[in-house]
């Protein structure tokens, strides 16, 4: 569905969830749990939202799977009672599947609301498997005999009947238990969310021989399918939960107040919420993926992996925000009374059905490794194109291409530096890059750019991410190119981006200054306007003195751009300019500074009556905050790439083969987990490149891209250095499997990434004010 679509779609349904008084009728569910579940299921139907997921063909809406998916999350958000995912999700789905007449039969009942069939297919805690291992069913004397036991089947006592997965001659079956069937045993058990589940005991059952809605391949695979989309939505309604438990917690924490003020501004309580809101958005940007991989149709085993990734992410951001809003509400979140206990509850039986945090995440885990054992054989075999409709070549042909680039023309000796790479072994690396057009993959064409959409883009930063190619000396392109291309004048755009494409400018960025910190309005550098020659016209140039500090590689630049005031007399943020510099111009002194690591990436960039051109003033005079601003988005999202943590990661994993650690089960589910959080980096910071690729400006939520990457690389920097035992006290390079390696190289630069760029506390501070508005 399209974007006005969806929107339309969730605001339909918070209506109707708002009207019906859903979250109060939870309520009544949980002091009363024998009023059932299905209270109000006559209702969805008439909304046609029993059959939500059906096919219009057989009367259901025909909805796709994102439009199911803002239903879900809405019901999440206000905690309703029916058992919409049970029933319209996995009941509906799979037999939708199954195009057989008895699935028809029972889907039409099931869309009108006359039945409520329930899906048994689990066997074992915690499996995630859609094969029966027990259960099973054979033919005899013209009827099929059903025996074994199901456990976890919801909804309970609401259910009309079961739709029962079973072994039969070594296929799969799926077979119609109607409720009152003798031989079946049914032990209700109480949710801590008031419903209720079954446990199913099959003893001799005899059923007729059309009880049989599908066998084989055909009933396997319907029922992968119907889990793992169920999956996916059931993460929809985690999220929609988590959300709620957020928004309730802000107006607590805006209306309590203790000693004299609201609590909400404690900055210890803000950064707590500041948490609750950066998981709860990756864990949105990764099911916005998620449904649109599944919209353009995925492989069943593909798909099972993808459902995994966002239902793994979804339930621990909803556990976070449940476990987080509790304790910032006091004594009060911890009673039945408040509204929160309704969500908590009901984030608790989410988050235990249909496998859990760890489930997932093995499973993701094994699935994955299996899809890129298959995929990663397969070698490039044709040419390397300038340009090409990048947006139509197939993802995997893209990456085999980079791959196969990098391959033949990526120095070997250039692979997987511990150290920031210095312009003088980066050059020749440059310059191959260039020559190849593909120097600025994220910049239009029309400036010399790619121009790749946001999914190849990516594929193109893991590729050399896991290949181990360093990062050039690049604030040219990253930085200085795409903020010229939105607000640089047209003589600017074509005196520096060429250059920049070619090599020429190298540049570097003077933000920072002495005590300043991460207080730009604070900087101290004056630019004073300068005359012409007669000292009568319009000033041509500016004399620039001051200092600027932790200047990355300036050694290696030959241009800078800064922030300069231009104005003291105005308020610190009226009164700043942003100037463009070549760093050979008379009166400039750089002085290195070396990092923890021993290595000289900072530098002291000094000022003394620096002559500079009034045409490198990029924007107004005295507007250089509005520049800082876009170009701090820039910034911010940059550094929230995922480069950082992909290299880290293929780092660890090169270690973890080198010493067997995933056969070390504790060892696998760490980096299972560190492997998802980099996958879910990724798709938050696709949304943020979408938004720059459109020209729209970032907003302040931006953020929380850097503290997400960042705190990322430092878990796995981290990990990598217990990993590496004794070699975590190894100063210096290593060689492993013939290659340069450094255990410390990633934990020490994490450490240096969440304070350079605005420290991550900053961050979070501006997220509390500006987009969670937390009182000051």
């Amino acid at each position: 569905m399209d974007i006005e679509s969806l929107s339309a779609m969730r605001e339909a349904a918070l209506d109707y969830f708002v009207r019906s008084r859903a979250t109060q009728r939870r309520r009544a569910l949980m002091e009363q749990p024998d009023a059932g579940e299905a209270e109000g299921w006559r209702a969805m139907a008439e909304l046609g939202w029993a059959g939500m997921l059906a096919p219009e063909s057989a009367g259901g809406l025909g909805l796709e799977l994102d439009g199911a998916a803002e239903i879900l999350r809405a019901a999440g958000e206000h905690a309703a009672p029916e058992p919409l995912l049970a029933v319209a999700g996995l009941s509906a789905m799979l037999l939708a599947r199954l195009d057989t007449p008895a699935a028809r039969a029972l889907l039409a009942d099931l869309i009108t609301g006359r039945s409520l069939p329930a899906l048994a297919w689990q066997e074992s805690a915690g499996d995630l498997s859609a094969v029966p291992l027990a259960c099973g069913c054979e033919r005899r004397a013209g009827s099929v005999l059903l025996q074994g036991e199901k456990l976890m089947v919801l909804p309970g006592n609401a259910a009309s009947g079961w739709l029962v997965s079973a072994r039969g001659d070594d296929d799969a079956v799926i077979l119609w238990v109607p409720r009152g069937t003798e031989g079946v045993t049914e032990t209700l058990m109480p949710l801590v969310d008031g419903g209720q589940a079954s446990s199913l005991r099959f003893e001799q059952v005899a059923l007729p021989p059309d009880a049989v809605l599908a066998k084989g391949p055909t009933a396997q695979q319907a029922l992968r399918h119907a889990l793992a989309a169920g999956q996916i939505l059931q993460a929809a309604e985690l999220l929609g939960a988590g959300q709620a438990m957020l928004a309730q917690t802000l107006v607590y924490l805006r209306t309590r107040s203790q000693f004299g003020k609201p609590i909400g501004s404690f900055q210890a309580l803000q950064h707590r919420c500041v948490d609750m809101f950066v998981h709860l958005e990756v864990a949105q940007a990764t099911l916005n993926e998620v449904l649109a991989l599944a919209g353009a149709g995925l492989p069943v085993d593909r798909l099972e992996a993808e459902a995994s990734r966002v239902n793994a992410r979804c339930t621990a951001a909803a556990l976070q925000a449940s476990r987080t809003s509790v304790q910032l509400h006091g004594a009060i979140g911890y009673t039945q009374e408040c509204d929160l206990s309704l969500f908590y509850k009901r984030v608790l039986c989410l988050s235990a059905w249909l496998g859990n945090v760890t489930a997932h995440q093995h499973r993701h885990a094994a699935l994955t490794s299996e899809n890129e054992a298959a995929t990663s054989t397969v070698a490039w075999a044709g040419e390397f194109p300038r340009t090409a409709d990048w947006s139509a070549m197939p993802e995997a042909e893209f990456r085999r291409m980079v791959r196969g680039f990098l391959q033949q023309r990526y120095p070997q000796a250039l692979r997987y530096l511990s150290h920031r790479a210095r312009w003088s072994e980066m050059r020749e690396w440059y310059l191959t890059l260039s020559a190849q057009g593909w120097i600025a993959p994220a910049w239009p064409e029309a400036h010399g750019g790619m121009g790749l959409p946001a999914d190849k883009l990516i594929a193109w930063i893991e590729e050399l991410e896991q290949y181990g190619v360093a990062r050039a000396p690049d604030q040219g392109i990253v930085m200085i190119g795409p903020l010229l291309i939105q607000h640089g004048t047209r003589e600017q755009q074509q005196r520096f981006l060429p250059r920049i494409l070619r090599g020429e400018h190298v540049w570097c960025q003077g933000y920072s200054e002495p005590n300043a910190g991460s207080d730009l309005a604070g900087l101290r550098t004056e630019a004073v306007a300068g005359r012409d020659a007669e000292g009568d016209g319009e000033s041509d140039h500016f004399i620039v003195n001051g200092q600027k500090i932790w200047t990355t590689l300036a050694q290696d630049a030959n241009h800078i751009f800064m922030l300069v005031r231009t104005d003291k007399a105005a308020r610190k943020q009226e009164g700043i300019s942003f100037l463009l510099c070549d760093l050979r111009t008379p009166g400039i002194t750089v002085r290195p500074i070396h990092t923890l690591a021993g290595e000289p990436e900072f530098c002291e960039v000094f000022f003394d009556n620096v002559r500079v051109p009034a045409d490198n003033l990029v924007g107004k005079l005295h507007g250089g905050w509005t520049i800082a601003k876009a170009l701090l988005g820039f910034e911010r999202i940059f550094l929230g790439s995922p480069k950082q943590s992909q290299y880290a990661l293929g780092q660890l994993a090169r270690l973890a083969e080198a010493r067997r650690l995933f056969a070390d089960p504790v060892f696998a589910q760490r980096f299972a987990a560190l492997r998802l959080d980099v996958a879910d980096l990724t798709a938050a910071y696709t949304s943020f490149a979408d938004i720059v690729r459109a020209g729209k400006p970032l907003p302040a939520s931006v953020s929380l891209l850097k503290i997400w990457a960042s705190e990322t690389y430092h878990r796995i920097g981290a990990l990598l250095v217990e990993a590496g035992e004794e070699q975590g006290a190894v100063a210096g390079d290593q060689v492993l499997d013939g290659q340069t390696f450094n255990v410390l190289s990633p934990l020490i630069g994490s450490t240096a990434a969440m304070i350079y760029g605005g420290t991550n506390e900053i961050q979070r501070n501006i997220l509390a004010r500006q987009v969670l508005e937390l009182p000051a």
